[in-house]
């Protein structure tokens, strides 16, 4: 049967209208929450999704030297840590109780009880730690989930084994000094600016950035000024470095984000905009003076996590990194 050309017409102007439609509904359909992940409702690693296989595989070739980085530093009971949060480690011998000793070799052994929080020394921040308004990544509030024994959802146990690419950008040397002051934001101009002196191309999907601020040298010179304040990422900054789709974003000091807080921003933004709002992990006292001193401004970052018995929403963590 032969169709009239503008029976034709009608045809095509009708699907092209339904189409359109459609795409028109789909664009308009309402995101879950502010909080929603673009990986879906079930979602609880966020940006981590973006380090698959072939993303490390890519990053093992950054390896040419071969030396390993200890980012981690020693948590004790002098450590400073954000009010009220505070350390203490006993040593205990259990059954030993003078002299006593285990067995016909006479085995003895030390014992440890760690007693305080978790949020101490270096660390890695989880999607349960920080929400707005009581709302955390990916539509989950804190009633539904944040018990007093543990999270149901969003805990630290569901950090996966990591290895990426790892970038650490040399904040100090980009202002030229020993130590970043307290106050100055790390946002948009001052990555870049930093990226360019270190002739680093590019921030990629599923990528760690850890900032270099000399804060550390502090620890146990002035442990006041350490963890009450420091420089940091600031909210553009967040914004952008989310907008590159990076995984961690760390530092060598408490708080990762500037402290005093930008002029018009809220308490702990920062945290909201890469934890809540995006789905990228922090990392809070990294041990990145070695990194910086050797120049290994890109490395093979291997990443792990300490899982705690029941669901937290932070943990303590030992962290490698492949020198480039």
């Amino acid at each position: 049967m032969t169709v009239a050309p503008w029976h034709s017409a009608r045809i095509f102007i009708s699907t092209v209208v339904a189409s359109a439609c459609l795409a028109s509904a789909a664009a308009a359909e309402p995101q879950p929450c502010q909080t929603a992940s673009k990986f879906g409702p079930q979602d609880e690693v966020g940006n981590l999704n973006h380090v698959t296989p072939a993303k490390t595989l890519a990053a093992t070739k950054l390896v040419t030297k071969g030396k390993a980085y200890r980012l981690g530093i020693e948590t004790n009971k002098d450590t400073p840590a954000y009010p009220p949060r505070w350390f203490k480690l006993t040593i205990v011998q259990p059954g030993q109780a003078g002299g006593v000793t285990l067995g016909p070799t006479r085995s003895s052994y030390n014992d440890d009880i760690v007693t305080g929080w978790n949020g101490i020394g270096s660390q890695i921040d989880g999607f349960g730690h920080i929400g707005i308004d009581n709302l955390y990544f990916n539509c989950n509030r804190a009633g539904d989930f944040a018990m007093a024994d543990g999270l149901t959802k969003l805990g630290i146990e569901n950090v996966p084994a990591v290895a990426t690419r790892g970038i650490v950008l040399d904040m100090a040397g980009y202002f030229g000094t020993d130590i970043v002051k307290e106050g100055t934001p790390f946002n948009r101009a001052e990555i870049e600016g930093a990226m360019k002196r270190q002739g680093i191309a590019s921030i990629e999907k599923g990528d760690v950035v850890l900032f270099h601020t000399g804060w550390l040298s502090l620890l146990g010179k002035d442990n006041v000024r350490f963890g009450s304040v420091g420089p940091g990422l600031g909210i553009e900054g967040a914004r952008y470095l989310a907008s590159l789709g990076v995984a961690m974003v760390g530092a060598d000091n408490p708080s990762v984000e500037v402290i005093p807080f930008e002029k018009d921003s809220g308490a702990f933004e920062v945290h909201q905009i890469l934890l809540a709002l995006n789905g990228i992990h922090i990392l809070e006292n990294m041990n990145t003076e070695e990194l910086v001193e050797d120049q290994a401004w890109e490395s093979c970052s291997r990443w792990g996590r300490h899982a705690s018995r029941a669901p937290c929403r932070r943990s303590s963590i030992a962290l490698v990194s492949g020198s480039a």
